[in-house]
C-alpha cells in the first residue's frame, strides 16, 4: 500500500516547490556531517521546530535506510506497531520501506505487530520526511509508532533492532522522533528538559525513562528516544551529542506555554 500525506498542508507546505525552500531554510549546509547509529528530531511544524530537525539531519551522514521510531498520537493500533511494506507518500519524494530489514525486526520481536492502521493519520514519522528527502531521492525507511511500552519492552525492541541492523551489512540510523516539554512555561521547560538531555547525553536509557516518569516531563517521544539508546548502545554507541535546543516561544513570543524541542546525535 501507500501511505498518502496526512498533515502537508498543516505541518508543512502541501506544494513542493515551496516545501523545498521551506526546508532550505532549515538547513545548515556548512555543518559537519557525521556517520551516526541514531538521532533524535522533533516533529512539531515546521516553522516552529523545523530549524531543529533541519541542524539533525544536516549533520548527519544519510544511511540507505533510516529506521523511524516514533510516539502513537491518535491510539489507533497496536502498542507497538511497524509498518513493513509499501511507500510513504510526500510532495518531495516518496519512501520505499525497507522491506528485509522490516520483516528481519518483526521477526525477532514479539513485541512488534505488523499494522498500517497505526501510520495512516499520525505525524511523528511524516514530519521527518521532508528533511530526509532534501537530502537523498533513495534512502529506505522502516516506520515503527509506539503507544505504550514498559522500560523492559524498550530494551527488547530495542535489541531486536540492533540485532536486525547487524545482519544487513548496510549503513543504518535510527531516529526518535519526539518534542519535550509541553505547554509549560520556557523556563520550567528548559529545566525539565535538561533533566532528561542529560540522560541521553549519559546514553542512559534506563534512567531517562525513569526520569521522564518522576519529574513528570511531558516528552512526548522518550519511549521512541529510550528504544532507540538501547539500540545504539547494542551497535556499539560511544557518545552523544546535543545539537541544538529551542523553544516554541522563540518563535510565537509566547513563552508562558511553549514546546521544548532538542536535537541529539548518538555516535
Amino acid at each position: 500500500m501507500k501511505r498518502e500525506p496526512s498533515v502537508a498542508g498543516q505541518f508543512y507546505y502541501a506544494q513542493a516547490s515551496r516545501l523545498t525552500e521551506q526546508v532550505e531554510a532549515c538547513i545548515e549546509s556548512q555543518a559537519k556531517k557525521e556517520e551516526v547509529l541514531g538521532v533524535v528530531s522533533p516533529h512539531a511544524g515546521l516553522v516552529y521546530s523545523g530549524h531543529v530537525a533541519g541542524k539533525v539531519f544536516s549533520s548527519t551522514v544519510i544511511p540507505q535506510t533510516f529506521i523511524l521510531l516514533g510516539p502513537n498520537h491518535t491510539g489507533l493500533g497496536s502498542k507497538i506497531s511497524l509498518m513493513d511494506s509499501g511507500e510513504w507518500e510526500i510532495p518531495t519524494g516518496t519512501f520505499s520501506i525497507d522491506n528485509k530489514l522490516s520483516h528481519k525486526i518483526a521477526a525477532g520481536c514479539p513485541l512488534v505487530t505488523k499494522d498500517s492502521s497505526a501510520h495512516l493519520f499520525e505525524h511523528s514519522l511524516e514530519v521527518q520526511l521532508p528533511f530526509i528527502a532534501y537530502f537523498s531521492k533513495t534512502v529506505k525507511i522502516v516506520p515503527i509508532v509506539m503507544l505504550s511500552a514498559t522500560v523492559e519492552d524498550c530494551q527488547t525492541v530495542g535489541m531486536a533492532i540492533a540485532d536486525a541492523v547487524k545482519a544487513m551489512h548496510y549503513a543504518v540510523v535510527v531516529v526518535a522522533s519526539s518534542d519535550m516539554s509541553h505547554y509549560v512555561s520556557d523556563e520550567i521547560a528548559r529545566k525539565k528538559d535538561k533533566l532528561a538531555i542529560d540522560r541521553m547525553l549519559s546514553l542512559d536509557p534506563e534512567d531517562l525513562y525513569e526520569i521522564v516518569l518522576t519529574e513528570r516531563i511531558s516528552m512526548c517521544g522518550f519511549i521512541p528516544v529510550v528504544t532507540m539508546l538501547f539500540a545504539a548502545k547494542a551497535l556499539g554507541a560511544q557518545s552523544a551529542k546535543l545539537l541544538k535546543y529551542a523553544t516554541s516561544g522563540e518563535i510565537s513570543g509566547d513563552y508562558d506555554h511553549v514546546v521544548g524541542y532538542a536535537g541529539l546525535v548518538v555516535r
